[in-house]
């Protein structure tokens, strides 16, 4: 298990490369993923990128039998599991 920086950014936002999402797991041997990101607003609404991304993200994983485990928002407010509230 191991936790790995992919992308920082501004307040506004970053770009999460898939990418370099998949070729840090696959070099690492994971066998599933958790994704996080932060929210530096307190807002734990996922936002229509995050949805994409997530998407995008889940379909790739399914084809390399390296399945997307749950996307998780983090803010001051709390966090948000898309796992948990079913928009995985």
């Amino acid at each position: 298990m191991g936790s790995t920086l992919i992308s920082t950014g501004g307040v506004a936002g970053t770009v999460a490369d898939p990418k370099l999402i998949f070729v840090t797991a696959l070099k690492c041997r994971a066998c599933a993923i958790i994704l996080a990101h932060n929210h530096p607003s307190g807002n734990l609404t996922p936002s229509h990128a995050d949805m994409d991304l997530t998407r995008k993200l889940k379909q790739a994983g399914q084809w390399l039998e390296l399945p997307i485990l749950d996307h998780l928002i983090l803010s001051t407010e709390g966090y948000y599991s898309m796992a948990d509230e079913g928009t995985l």
